[in-house]
């Protein structure tokens, strides 16, 4: 057979997941999984989450629309997906893991004006389709064996055509051996006819197929395992082969996803394809996890008081973390959403009367956050244990301050620039560690500009609850805000009995605060939840749910 010229030689091999019929299938997840089970082969992967949204990042994105902003450790603002890769796999995010058609357009027309092209005219082929192929290439090196780039949207949408262009032209140019196809389709059971109906996965195929991608692997979302006549059916009209149509089964743990998947045969199906031959996978840390989510020794319930409890995808990594905390210490952790918009002196006590813990999360501007701190007043008082991560940590400050202080006025100038105690607010020079500058900022900067972002360490004052959770005395965290501690009011909240127990190694900055007298009071200004994982739970969520365990028992008896 004759090899094309430009056909390219890498040592890394690429798998192109998509999705059909509708979102929300599981892209993000399927991906996920696969990397564990490669990983569990043992395999060096990474993973690259491709948007066809214009918005260069979601940074500025509404959570009811997109989920939450996850954060990775370079400070890149990226999609919630690239969560579920660093939770499943060791494999570690950074900005080159998530393009949106808004980067890619923006780097496209940034060479145009600088006379990259020549003077040409710029098009959406080759120059946009180049450019993301470049942006997918850029993972391949001798430490990767496997890159897998989940392609979001749903095929059929206008704005993902460039990149599946740019997918397509790459199968071809790395070869069958080298580049794998894989979608992820849908199969619905109608409880009316008592059928599986496949019309939608052929559709579905037949619509990515017109754009010149046969895929290799399907992966069809489902409540139950798929019969062998089903999966004969979807392989003849699909032109796949029988083994190669997997169940993705609905689940009641997602990670238990890897181990669906390996018992369908993926794993073997895809090393087939790719030409690989690895171990088998030891996929025994995943069986403990399942076996131990599936089968806690008792049950605790948080409460997580915030405003966008209407999309739970807006705290995903958040629950996620309290469900490590649970697997930690062997615990179910049943979450209690709370609309801190609906909260009032009136009816907390009956909202939470039931809550074994409270946890108010992060977010922006002024909406639902004196019913926030109704609940991190209640907390207080009532010695429940709580976590207040970011926004959930200021208002805590706020909260102190206006209720044991007596400073009614306290407040953050994000939400009144004329309070008179000015607890929280915008820090106009800091340095950053990482460039060894001291960075400024003031009230008119662009926003994104302004922010604290990615991981920055943080010295902890040995003994502190904050200590004892880490058992170290630096720890790294990642931030992603703009406000912060006063420290002209630290001397005064302190003797009060609010402690900073966490700061910057210079001790500027307020990273961790914790209240005297409770059984478990923290807040912290920065994400922990970004860098939790089923196999290393974090160790804020592990102590939370251990001391939420123990206040339920107290209550109990």
């Amino acid at each position: 057979m004759r090899v094309p010229k430009n056909r390219r030689k890498l040592h890394t091999k690429f798998i192109f997941i998509t999705g059909g019929v509708l979102s929300s299938l599981g892209k993000g997840l399927a991906a996920a999984s696969i990397g564990a089970l490669l990983e569990a082969r043992g395999l060096r992967i990474t993973l690259q989450k491709l948007d066809p949204y214009i918005n260069v990042d979601p940074g500025t994105m509404n959570p009811f629309q997109h989920g939450e902003v996850y954060v990775t450790e370079d400070g890149a603002e990226t999609d919630l997906d690239l969560g579920h890769y660093e939770r499943f796999t060791s494999a570690r995010m950074s900005a080159v893991n998530n393009y949106t058609s808004g980067k890619i357009y923006y780097s496209v027309i940034t060479k145009e004006r600088k006379g990259v092209y020549l003077g040409g005219t710029v098009q959406i082929i080759p120059h946009v389709t180049d450019e993301i192929k470049e942006a997918i290439l850029q993972l391949a090196s001798s430490q990767i064996d496997v890159a897998i780039i989940e392609i979001g949207g749903t095929v059929g949408d206008i704005e993902s055509l460039p990149f599946l262009e740019a997918i397509r032209q790459l199968g071809y140019e790395l070869g069958k051996e080298n580049a794998l196809y894989i979608h992820l389709t849908y199969v619905p059971y109608i409880k009316t006819a008592g059928e599986l109906k496949t019309k939608p996965t052929q559709h579905s195929v037949k619509e990515l197929r017109a754009i010149g991608i046969q895929p290799d692997i399907l992966l069809c979302r489902t409540d139950r395992f798929l019969p062998p006549e089903i999966k004969k059916k979807i392989a003849l009209f699909c032109n796949v082969e029988e083994d190669a149509v997997i169940t993705a089964k609905d689940v009641d743990c997602i990670y238990e996803i890897p181990l669906v998947f390996h018992k369908e045969g993926l794993d073997a199906k895809i090393m087939e394809y790719l030409n690989m031959w690895t171990r088998e996978p030891d996929l025994s840390v995943w069986e403990k996890i399942v076996y131990t989510y599936k089968h806690p020794e008792d049950e605790v319930t948080i409460a997580i008081v915030g405003k966008y409890v209407h999309l739970k995808d807006s705290y995903k990594s958040l629950n996620e973390a309290l469900v490590h905390g649970g697997l930690a210490n062997k615990l179910r952790v049943n979450l209690k959403f709370v609309n801190s918009e609906e909260l009032t002196e009136e009816n907390v006590e009956e909202v939470l009367k039931d809550c074994d813990g409270v946890l108010v999360p992060g977010g922006f501007g002024t909406r639902g956050i004196e019913g926030k701190m109704i609940a991190i007043k209640y907390a207080r008082e009532k010695k429940i244990p709580f976590l207040g991560i970011c926004l959930g940590m200021q208002l805590s400050v706020i909260e102190f301050a206006r209720n044991v202080l007596g400073w009614k006025d306290a407040n953050s100038t994000e939400f009144d620039k004329n309070t008179s105690k000015p607890v929280i607010y915008l820090m106009k020079e800091w340095y950053d560690y990482r460039t060894g500058k001291v960075e400024k900022r003031d009230e008119t900067s662009d926003l994104g500009g302004t922010m604290r972002l990615g991981a920055y360490p943080c010295k902890l004052l040995k003994g502190s609850k904050a200590w004892e959770a880490y058992q170290k005395e630096e720890i790294f965290e990642r931030h992603r805000h703009r406000y912060e501690f006063n420290n002209a009011y630290r001397e005064d909240i302190e003797k009060a009995g609010l402690k900073v127990v966490g700061t910057s190694p210079d001790g500027e900055l307020v990273e961790i605060v914790e209240l005297e007298d409770h059984p478990w009071f923290i807040g912290v200004q920065f994400h922990p939840e970004f860098k939790s994982k089923p196999t290393a739970p974090h160790p804020l969520f592990k102590a939370f749910i251990k001391a939420s365990f123990k206040n339920k028992k107290e209550k109990e008896s």
